[in-house]
């Protein structure tokens, strides 16, 4: 069984193992309730997965560019101040 300690606030953390069986992340709500002495954590809404990133979710049709590519030729020539 796991356990937590109680914060001045009255906060406690679920541990993580807990956590991951019933879904809960960021922004889950959960309900409590006590029945015949002992306290019931109820999962309401469990939060949206969300990404870890973004990269590879959007399909490019154009060629990738190569790692040595210079952006400064996409300018054409540019002028020198002063000159």
């Amino acid at each position: 069984m796991d356990s937590s300690s109680v914060t001045s606030k009255g906060q406690v953390t679920i541990p993580k193992d807990i956590r991951r069986e019933l879904g809960i992340r960021q922004g889950s709500r959960v309900a409590f309730r006590v029945r015949k002495g002992k306290a019931e954590l109820r999962v309401l809404r469990r939060a949206p997965q969300q990404a870890a990133s973004g990269f590879g979710m959007l399909a490019v049709r154009r060629r990738h560019l190569p790692a040595n590519f210079d952006v400064a030729t996409l300018f054409g020539r540019t002028r020198r101040s002063g000159a």
